[in-house]
Order: structure tokens, then sequence, then C-alpha cells
């Protein structure tokens, strides 16, 4: 063992600084340098403006709580009864209480419809509507959307536990920026100590998903409104006509409004906790689902973004460009990398996995204890997350690549988002021959 370390080490010295940039040119150019160090400046830059930032806060917040604007909080979903109760009462215990509360039956074959309507004769829901008939998640936020009286509707899953001041605080934003569309909230995960899946994904959203959209909101790129957790102005939702057929109905709502030039920002303090897939199982097809969109809905539908028409924003090009490119090109990149390391560098393999798979453990040891400095809320302890940490390198560099190649390929050339059950087959074959 102490040989091989030797070994080991002796390699890397022998080797040199522009050798090791060629034997590791993907991690140094693509994983060190946008994930750790652009993330990190861009991170530094953000806090700088703290107390600025918080200043116009406070400013906004006042402005709120004198116009007092109704808000319409819609819940869609199927089957969904078991959790409609809890959702309900936590939203008698937010801090901002001017807003009607509107669940969307979507043909659910469970108590659902029994126990929302006993929950609208005592007060607890303030509107319940049915579709009969499945129609898909985007058919049901359509129709709470179309009853919708407020000036902010707020989209929010069944299954999500929501802090008490997370209605006010995502709704704040607005009245910081006019121009701002859609805002979404901070989506952590609740059940982490559920399995090692679990645990993998909330650290996973803590630093990719929460962390990455504090600098693409920052930067004015933010690309996706989590269904989870997001509010849009009812003029915005009118332009854009409500939500399309997904899935990636989330992604696609927040092109579309960037489109009509609406400001897309992300409240790190507006704090949800969902709970996750807790096998790799049940992870494959959630992540299958999400990555098709990319091709379904970045790569197709929205293509226009590209090109220089009179409604091209620069904006709006580089929130899809680095979508594409660090999603979907990079992931096929990385294979290209694989074949290139296994033709050039057959014999040093042994030497060459090792050293990735520790360059990316110690990014992902810095990445975690930095970036947990500017996290705003965290639903654990830093020491927690630690003894995993070493799993990322497998779980997001291998397990995650190899399910979004299978997605791409899926999606490229059978365009099997269509075939997901997670819509109805009637929906999907529709919204097919619309080119939706």
């Amino acid at each position: 063992m102490t040989d091989a370390i030797d070994d080991f080490f002796s390699y890397i010295s022998a080797v040199g600084p522009s050798k090791l940039v060629r034997i590791f040119w993907f991690f140094v150019f693509f994983e060190f340098l946008r994930f750790f160090l652009f993330e990190l400046t861009t991170l530094l830059i953000w806090r700088i403006g703290k107390e600025t930032r918080k200043m116009r806060y406070d400013v906004a917040r006042q402005k709120l709580f004198i116009d007092r604007p109704l808000i319409s909080i819609i819940v869609p979903g199927k089957n969904e009864g078991k959790h409609i109760y809890k959702l309900a009462m936590s939203m008698k215990e937010q801090s901002y209480t001017n807003f009607e509360f509107i669940v969307i039956d979507d043909g659910s074959d469970d108590d659902t419809e029994r126990i929302c309507k006993s929950l609208q004769k005592n007060g607890l829901i303030d509107l319940f509507l049915r579709n009969d008939v499945r129609g898909g998640k985007a058919s049901a936020a359509n129709l709470g959307y179309r009853y919708s009286r407020g000036k902010i509707i707020i989209h929010l899953d069944a299954d999500c536990s929501y802090d008490n001041d997370a209605i006010e605080k995502i709704i704040i934003p607005f009245y910081l920026d006019e121009s701002i569309g859609a805002v979404g909230g901070n989506v952590q995960v609740r059940n982490y100590k559920d399995s090692l899946c679990a645990t993998l994904q909330a650290i996973e959203y803590a630093d990719t998903i929460s962390t990455g959209r504090i600098t693409t909101s920052y930067l004015g790129i933010y690309r996706v409104v989590s269904g989870a957790f997001g509010a849009f102005k009812k003029e915005a939702l009118d332009r854009v006509g409500g939500w399309d057929i997904g899935p990636g109905l989330d992604g696609d709502i927040t092109v579309k409004l960037r489109k009509l030039n609406y400001k897309i920002a992300f409240e790190s303090e507006a704090v949800c906790q969902t709970s996750v897939p807790d096998t790799f199982k049940k992870l494959v097809k959630q992540r299958l689902r999400w990555d098709k969109s990319i091709i379904r809905f970045r790569v197709r539908k929205h293509r226009d973004v590209f090109y220089p028409n009179a409604t091209f924003k620069f904006s709006n090009f580089i929130s899809s460009l680095e979508n594409i490119t660090y999603n979907l090109l990079l992931n096929f990149k990385w294979w290209v990398y694989i074949i290139d390391m296994a033709i050039n560098y057959t014999s040093q393999l042994a030497f060459i996995l090792p050293f990735n798979i520790l360059l990316y453990t110690v990014m992902n040891f810095l990445k975690f204890t930095i970036f947990s400095l500017f996290r705003t809320r965290k639903n654990e302890t830093v020491t927690y997350f630690l003894p995993y940490l070493p799993c990322m390198v497998f779980y997001f560099g291998l397990y995650l690549r190899v399910v979004r190649t299978i997605a791409y390929i899926d999606e490229l050339f059978f365009k099997r988002s269509y075939e997901d059950p997670w819509n109805p087959s009637k929906s999907s074959k529709h919204a097919k021959e619309l080119g939706l």
C-alpha cells in the first residue's frame, strides 16, 4: 500500500504542471473554473453588496405591507389529499395574510376531493377546483390561474413545507424591481436523513442548485423558477397564457417570460422544504424527466433565443447558452475526455483515475465548506454532510452523467418526453402535434 502511494506521488511529481493540465484538462478548464472559481468570485461580489441590498429590501418590504395586494396561492396536484391539511395549516401561519388559497385536484382517485371540500367548508381553503379527468399539472395550474384574482400568483407543491415568512419573502422582490416577472423560492431537502440517496441530493441542492441560483440570479441569467415554490406577476402570466404541457414546464414558462423582457429573480430567504426521491431507482425516473426537458424546450422549442431577430436579448442568449453548454455539450465532452485518456494515456490510467477522484473530492470539500458561508439558511450543520462528500464524485460525476446521457439521447433521437406517464397520454399527444 505504501509503495503504491509513493508511486502515485512520484508520478505526479515527474509529470510537471503543463502535462498535468493536458491530462486533467476537463477538470481544470470546465469543472474548477466554472463551478468553483467563477461561482466563488460571483458570490464574493454579491456579498459585498449585502448592506445596500438590505436597505433596499427593507424599503421594498414597507411598500409591500402598505400596498397589501391580494395574492393567489394555487396548489395543483393529483392524489395529494394526505398533504393538503398540513399545507393549509402552514398557510394560516404565514406572516403575510392577504391571500386566497386555491387547491386544484387533477382527477384524483383517492380521498382528495372529500378532504378538500371539508377543508373548504371549514374555511381552510378559499376555493377548491377539480378536473374530473386528469389533464396534467399544467392543465391543473392553468385552471387555478384562470380562477385567481390576485395581483401575484404563487405556485406551490402540496407535499412541501414552507417557512412562516416564505410567502412574504417571495413577493418582496416584486417591490424591489417593477420589471421582475417571476421569483423562485429556495427549495431545500427535508428528508436528507432518510437514505444515502436523499443525503447526496441535499448536498447537490445546497451547492449546485441553491448557490448556483444565487449566482445566476445576480448575473441576470437565472433560468428555472421551481414549480415547488414560484411566484409570478398575474399580468406576466396573462401575456404568456399560463403554463404549457410539461415535463419541464417550470423552465419553459421561465424562458417564455424572459423572452417578453421580464426579469427573473431568485430569493434565497424564501425557504421551501421538499422531500426528494429516497432511492436511486426513483431518482433516475425524476432526472430522466428533468433532463429530457432541456432538449425539448431549450434546444427545440426556444431555440429562437439564439437568433439575431428583433426580440433578441443578450441575457437570454447567455442564459440558454450556459445551460445547454454545461448540461448538454459538456456532458458529451466528458465522454470525449474519457476516450481521450483511454486512447492516449492507457498505461497511465492507474494514476490518472485516482488523481481525478482526488481533485474532485478536494473541490467538493472546498465548495461545500466555503459556499456554506453564503447560504442564508442551513438545514443541518456542515459537519453532518462532510462524511458524505467523497460520495459526490461518483454521484454527481458518474451516476448523474450517465442518467443525463441516456435522457439526452432518448429525447434528441426519439422524443421520449412525449411518452412520459407524468403527463396523460392525450395531453402529450396534443402537445406533440402543436410542437409544445
